[in-house]
């Protein structure tokens, strides 16, 4: 096992570049590509990095030299040989041959396009514009980056032996937390942090805590090259980014508000099983699901994503019953800043209802809140979105109105055509 605090202490070595391989990101957003290669392949799409916690000023604490190296190296990434082999003839989710040749042919020769970074106001502004299965590819290993050069930052001047006594205390409360799920029967939990770790190496480590410690009940991890070495299972569907996009290209009122709806539609002439799982809060849950055409019911299941998961959940229940399915066969996946009470909690009130499965983030991969001075290494919230598609504003409401993005002309459009009323705000931790 990799000694952690000594990595730390060594962290510039040239062998330990914040990404190590364009595999080094979430399942989900390779499935994502792979319908957008062969739906939109000429849509024009910019991604903008988004901190919603401003007190954290990046710019401040984040050299612009090391940042851009890091970005300049991931470009100069390219899929190796046993990486393509794995994509090519793995099976995932029961599947062979999951990514199409054509696809393959094209990611294996894929360079990532140009950023666009400057300063403003103690925030690093970060853009990608290009094609949309170029530019998609970008939001994880930025983020990966971005909130590893923090920690990197943050932890610059330890010693060694104040590095080895951090690492301690934070592999510590990751172990209890597993020691506490083990005694949750029939659970069903993976790893969804990619986006927001400490760093690689960290989240490798706790999913080597978590295979070691959790045994069946964890089902695998949404990082491809963790999944890959470690031989688990590759976790993901699909992510807001699809409706968001479709949805900007719609021509008028009708077509918008039948946009996420098509995005579904082209799912599902390419995935069928455990992959056909429902995102619906991109436009608000409830009008997404009164609305829904009745062969969405007929889905696998439901990932709960922002707002109330107890109120989420218990609605797509009633939306199943009220179709005429059985809910004990679905299976809701909670994914929205869990933590080990969370969990606890979601899986005693909704287990024997309905299959329950978890994506466990933040507050496994980043969890080092109190083990410095000032919390320095508190998780925070950072996102890149994408916010352009062939010129036009994209919107995101969700079930939390705190999450949502785009201008307020269009926010305002959009809930007058999804039929969103009053919501309730709700702290973003993560």
């Amino acid at each position: 096992m990799v000694d952690i605090a000594t990595r730390v202490w060594n962290h510039k070595w040239k062998i330990d570049p914040v990404i190590r391989s364009l595999i080094d990101t979430d399942f989900y957003k390779l499935l994502m590509c792979q319908s957008v290669f062969r739906n939109h392949p000429d849509t024009r799409v910019t991604f903008s990095l988004i901190n919603r916690t401003k007190s954290i000023r990046l710019a401040d604490l984040i050299d612009e030299g090391e940042l851009r190296e890091q970005l300049d190296h991931i470009r100069s990434l390219k899929l190796s040989r046993g990486e393509s082999t794995w994509l090519r003839g793995n099976t995932f989710y029961g599947k062979r041959q999951m990514f199409r040749p054509d696809f393959m042919e094209w990611f294996e020769n894929l360079s990532l396009p140009a950023y666009h970074l400057e300063k403003r106001d103690g925030q690093f502004e970060l853009t990608f514009e290009g094609a949309w299965p170029e530019v998609m590819l970008w939001e994880i290993p930025a983020l990966a980056v971005l909130m590893e050069l923090r920690s990197r930052a943050v932890t610059r001047d330890m010693g060694k032996f104040e590095l080895q006594v951090l690492y301690a205390r934070a592999m510590t409360r990751t172990w209890e937390k597993v020691e506490h799920l083990r005694g949750v029967e029939n659970l069903a939990l993976a790893d969804f942090g990619t986006r927001r770790r400490h760093s690689f190496l960290w989240q490798d480590w706790c999913v080597q805590a978590m295979t070691e410690g959790l045994g069946k009940a964890f089902v695998g991890t949404s990082n491809c090259l963790i999944a890959k070495n470690r031989d688990l299972e590759a976790i993901g569907t699909n992510a807001h980014e699809l409706p968001m996009v479709y949805s900007a290209l719609a021509e008028n009122d009708t077509d918008l508000a039948s946009a996420p709806y098509r995005v579904l539609a082209d799912w599902h002439e390419e995935h069928d099983g455990n992959l056909r799982i429902i995102l619906p809060d991109t436009y608000g849950t409830k009008s997404f699901l009164e609305n829904a055409p009745d062969w969405l019911a007929g889905w696998t299941g439901i990932r709960i994503d922002s707002g109330d998961p107890v109120t989420g959940a218990e609605t797509a229940i009633d939306w199943w019953k009220a179709r005429g399915e059985d809910p004990a066969r679905k299976l809701i996946i909670f994914s929205d800043g869990l933590d080990v009470e969370k969990i606890t909690e979601l899986h005693a009130r909704f287990a024997g209802r309905v299959r329950v499965s978890f994506g466990w983030g933040t507050m496994m991969t980043n969890d080092f809140r109190g083990l410095v001075p000032d919390d320095r290494l508190a998780p925070f919230s950072l996102v890149c979105k994408a916010v352009k598609a062939n010129g036009r504003p994209t919107v995101k409401l969700s079930d939390n109105p705190r999450k949502a993005m785009g201008p307020e002309s269009e926010i305002a459009r959009y809930k007058r055509v999804f039929g969103v009323g009053e919501q309730e705000e709700m702290e973003v931790v993560v």
